[in-house]
């Protein structure tokens, strides 16, 4: 449907003009669509086929940079590290994945109102350990798109040269695209990036067979880094017992974060079809089960291709013995596997190096559905402002895409879009948030098994609360390995980021209870006798014109108990003139000047509404202020400016009330449709 555009044509002092009415809806309906009826927010519910690439994007992202890492970090003690122990660590990887995912569908069952691990730490746990938990997932969800799109930018820089060195940029356009996009409302978006997620996992699954036929027909072709050496780094090369467990506990905490968006599906239960709980579980399972098959896939593949990866690779890899160079250009694991698995067919590589650009930026998409409605949830509890809890024109939570998005830009430009260095800020908070869930949710079986008496169901609850046990164990093992090998790495700003939102959210709930309590209304103030004695009115009057006149017209229609115009004298020969203006019209008021020796406006007439109040506290004295109103924005710095002051300093005054009188000058005609713009929360009012 297409949005009209009207011309209005008005005759002003400037002559004939044209005003193009609505330009900001028009763009907005364009960019967004055609605003959606409360009462079709079911038809925003995903199907299991939409939300596997909404909620698993993130999740099944990783496998283009979780064995980076992985490899990254055990080639700081040299290549043989890497190929010796990645697949141990990758085997220690799937196996918390397998924990986490059959813990998740315990809390997709016990918890489906979309709350997540923030309800169960929160209900099972106190409040503080809930606040903690959305303190980590908030944070963990901006880095999520930090990292994945610049992670996409990475790769998509290996094939579009002219993106180097413009990283950065280039990330937040993608932000922006990707905030476009979400803005539009979830379906829409969970529909354009379902084929490039299903692309990415037929891509990836298909490499991992191909590469697997080849290395059993023994034509598997070695990748291109295989023919150089990895020189360790500086400090690491003889290592110790401890030094070498420390290292693959390092490279392991690195691999976790193949984990986050685990989490996802728990806190957005609510946007799956009916029944809710059982399509969640089941998207939860076909998610863990891929993501476990490609990412051990990858490591194989870079053990059978003898993949060498190098943070620093101009110093690090060594042809005979001597660095490559800075000219040297290191692709991702991903890519050199592709290459050395699609030998002799480039169409392949190209899939593969397009499906996981486009998977990296898509793996943002998780956070921009799991941010806002955990952060209309903390809205709800008053932990965050409300305006957060308010659905926009598409019934998507607006204002949180926008945060999120404004925050991940933020912090792509502060690290330059560089993952190795975003990285180590990653994982902490989704291992906080799945350690405290868990915990969690071994205490809610708990207080469930204390009053059930069916043993069938008793049963039931005892195989879930040792599956939660296993997860809590596991979940709180892995968040010290990362801690004690990532906080001096970058895992300590995020614990500080955590910190602090957990304190800004406090204050935040303090703040609305405090309000709530002073706005409580008790019985006696509901009593008649609490009303105001008197009203008294007063209409300020700078000059007699057409809008003082409709002020004092207002004014009087109203019968308050006293009415008084007044003036300020800043300068004797105009007071006097108006004075004298005032009595030759015969006006039936008289007219008060309020002293001002030293040329002041505000300050006079709020001392003597001060005075009014403290002689006779319980009369109300409402003030009638004259204003133009204007159509440009360059007459509105013109005009109106005393009358601004003056209601910012009345405003803080008990009893006082201030009624602006508005006069419309010729400029603002036909701006009305301009300024009536939906604004975010019209559609849940019904406006």
């Amino acid at each position: 449907m297409m949005t009209k555009c009207t011309l209005r044509r008005y005759t002003g002092r400037g002559g004939l003009e044209l005003t193009v009415v609505a330009i900001g809806r028009v763009l907005k309906r364009i960019l967004l669509g055609e605003a959606m009826r409360s009462d079709k927010l079911h038809e925003t519910l995903l199907p299991k086929r939409i939300a596997l690439p909404v909620f698993a994007s993130d999740a099944l992202s990783s496998v283009a940079y979780a064995p980076d890492e992985i490899l990254l970090t055990l080639g700081m003690a040299g290549g043989a590290m890497a190929l010796t122990h990645s697949w141990q660590i990758a085997l220690g990887v799937v196996f918390v994945m397998v924990v986490v995912v059959a813990s998740y569908r315990q809390n997709v069952h016990a918890y489906p109102s979309g709350g997540g691990d923030y309800e169960v730490a929160g209900e099972n746990l106190g409040p503080k350990a809930g606040l903690t938990v959305a303190s980590a997932l908030l944070v963990d969800y901006v880095l999520t798109v930090a990292v994945s799109v610049s992670s996409g930018v990475q790769n998509a820089a290996s094939a579009l040269t002219f993106v180097r060195g413009h990283e950065a940029i280039v990330a937040v356009v993608i932000v922006a695209i990707l905030t476009a996009m979400n803005l539009r409302g979830v379906r829409e978006s969970g529909s354009a990036f379902a084929i490039p997620t299903y692309l990415f996992m037929f891509a990836v699954i298909g490499m991992a067979i191909v590469g697997f036929v080849r290395q059993a027909a023994g034509n598997l072709p070695y990748a291109e880094s295989a023919a150089l050496d990895v020189a360790p780094e500086e400090g690491f090369e003889s290592l110790g017992t401890l030094a070498l467990a420390f290292l693959l506990l390092r490279a392991f905490s690195s691999g976790c974060a193949a984990l986050t968006g685990v989490e996802a599906i728990s806190n957005g239960v609510p946007a799956f079809q009916k029944p809710k709980s059982k399509n969640a579980a089941t998207t939860l399972l076909m998610m863990g089960a891929i993501a476990v098959t490609m990412l051990f896939s990858m490591i194989m593949l870079a053990r059978m291709t003898r993949v060498h990866f190098a943070e620093d690779p101009g110093r690090q890899l060594l042809l005979n013995g001597v660095p490559v160079g800075d000219e040297y250009v290191q692709d991702t694991v991903m890519g050199q596997v592709s290459k050395a698995v699609f030998d002799g067919f480039p169409v392949g590589v190209v899939l593969v190096s397009t499906v996981t650009g486009l998977i990296l930026f898509l793996a943002a998409n998780t956070a921009f559905n799991g941010f806002p409605v955990l952060a209309s949830i903390l809205a709800r509890d008053g932990y965050l402002p409300r305006q957060l809890h308010t659905r926009g024109d598409r019934l998507a939570f607006s204002n949180g895409i926008l945060i999120l998005a404004g925050a991940a830009c933020v912090l792509i430009i502060a690290y330059d879009a560089e993952v190795t260095r975003l990285i180590q800020l990653y994982i902490v908070g989704v291992f906080v948030s799945f350690t405290l869930s868990q915990t969690g949710m071994v205490r809610h079986w708990n207080r469930l098994l204390r009053t059930e008496r069916d043993p069938s169901e008793r049963a039931r609850m005892q195989r879930s609360r040792i599956i939660n046990y296993i997860g809590a164990i596991i979940c709180g093992l892995v968040l010290v390995v990362v801690l004690a090998t990532k906080f001096i790495h970058g895992a300590g700003y995020a614990i500080a980021a955590m910190a602090v939102l957990f304190w800004i959210m406090t204050r935040i709930q303090n703040h609305y209870r405090h309000v709530s309590a002073e706005l409580a209304v008790s019985e006696e103030e509901t009593d008649h006798n609490r009303l105001p004695s008197r009203v008294h009115a007063i209409v300020l009057i700078s000059r007699l014109h057409k809008p003082a006149l409709r002020a004092l017209s207002y004014a009087r229609a109203t019968r308050p108990n006293r009415l008084e115009a007044i003036t300020v004298n800043v300068d004797n020969e105009e007071t006097a003139a108006l004075q004298a203006d005032w009595e030759k019209r015969g006006i039936p008021l008289p007219l008060k000047a309020l002293d001002s020796p030293y040329r002041e406006i505000t300050r006079p007439i709020v001392d003597y509404v001060k005075s009014l109040r403290s002689d006779n506290p319980r009369d109300v004295v409402v003030v009638y202020v004259p204003e133009y109103v204007v159509g440009r924005w360059w007459e509105q710095i013109l005009h109106n400016q005393s009358a601004l002051r003056l209601k910012t300093r009345l405003r803080f005054m008990p009893g006082v009330m201030v009624s602006s009188v508005p006069w419309q000058l010729s400029s603002s005609a036909g701006q009305e449709p301009v300024l009536s713009t939906s604004a975010p929360g019209d559609v849940r009012r019904g406006e």
